[in-house]
């Protein structure tokens, strides 16, 4: 097998990339760079810079490097940039899937992980979150996620290949710290952030029917994440899939903002207490993920705990802002 990672030199991707080459799968990357640090890439592991909006370059990827399977993980992700650009979020999320299936169709590759996210479901009010929970999502970029597995199960049945759509929970933490996440769009690097200015965390709401008034979410390290999609696409290799398998990507336990922060205090040191603000639109009180079927199917479990994600990730930003400092001096 050959796999093809789109995003592979992103976050996400790059701990995917990394996890599969440790484990001998031939790997090559597919990124544009607008969101990617090239260097988070193993040595060994060819990145082609391009986009999947581009279906020649795909063609001459998918041919050049006799790739087998294919795990899609580029994507925009940011809700409140989805909202204010929604026609931005179609054509990239969709469209350059729709790109992708079509060249991966022509080429003959049978097998495909696509990323999606715990975005599809919106705001179901469950304890914890199936994946036979209806989906409903709230806003464009989930709108794109559940467009995005219909469009992946629809060319499998049109073209015969097998499908793995994996719904990623709250991700955070790091492998190395070089592979840490650089945006300030999650909430550990956004408390990361505040306190690196010497201002206080920020919480969004307070009065949520929560143990402790603040939205509870489940928590999945990266380097879990990346286990999962190894997973999947070695089950995907065995020709152990038929059709489509949707599965859910957490840990299956539910964490407080008001708690999370905690830790954070815990492992930087920085015990300030948070500053409490207006609820945000759309947030759900609680989303926690049954985990169950992904364990059932994958012989996969998420094994790093919430300290764990949050002190890699803290050596990421650590190792993250002093190159900054080097680079600005």
């Amino acid at each position: 097998m050959t796999w093809l990672i789109t995003g592979g030199a992103g976050y996400i991707g790059a701990h995917v990339a990394r996890a599969m080459a440790d484990a001998g799968e031939r790997v090559v990357a597919l990124d544009d760079l607008s969101a990617a640090v090239p260097e988070r890439l193993p040595a060994e592991v060819p990145l082609v810079r391009g986009s999947t909006l581009d279906g020649p370059l795909l063609k001459r990827v998918l041919a050049e490097y006799g790739v087998t399977g294919v795990v899609h993980l580029a994507a925009r992700k940011q809700v409140a940039e989805s909202v204010a650009r929604p026609t931005l979020y179609y054509r990239e999320n969709v469209g350059g899937l729709a790109t992708l299936l079509e060249a991966v169709a022509e080429a003959g590759v049978g097998r495909l992980v696509f990323s999606s996210s715990a975005a599809v479901y919106g705001n179901p009010d469950v304890d914890l979150i199936t994946e036979d929970t209806p989906c409903a999502p709230v806003n464009p970029y989930g709108e794109t996620k559940l467009a995005g597995e219909w469009l992946v199960r629809a060319a499998g049945r049109a073209h015969g290949f097998s499908t793995v759509c994996l719904r990623y929970f709250n991700v955070a933490g790091a492998a190395a710290p070089e592979l840490a996440d650089t945006g300030v769009f999650n909430i550990v690097p956004m408390v990361f952030d505040r306190l690196t200015r010497g201002e206080a965390p920020r919480i969004f709401g307070a009065d949520y029917p929560t143990p402790d008034g603040t939205c509870v979410r489940d928590y999945i390290h990266v380097a879990d994440l990346a286990e999962a999609h190894l997973a999947a696409a070695r089950r995907l290799a065995a020709g152990e899939v038929t059709g489509d398998l949707t599965l859910n990507v957490g840990r299956g336990e539910g964490v407080s903002v008001r708690e999370l922060i905690a830790v954070v205090g815990e492992v930087t040191g920085d015990r300030r207490p948070p500053v409490v603000e207006d609820r945000r639109p759309g947030d759900a009180p609680r989303a926690v993920a049954s985990a169950e079927r992904a364990a059932a199917e994958l012989g996969w479990r998420a094994r790093r705990g919430v300290r764990e994600m949050v002190g890699s990730a803290w050596a990421g930003w650590l190792l993250h802002q002093e190159g900054q400092r080097v680079s600005s001096s």
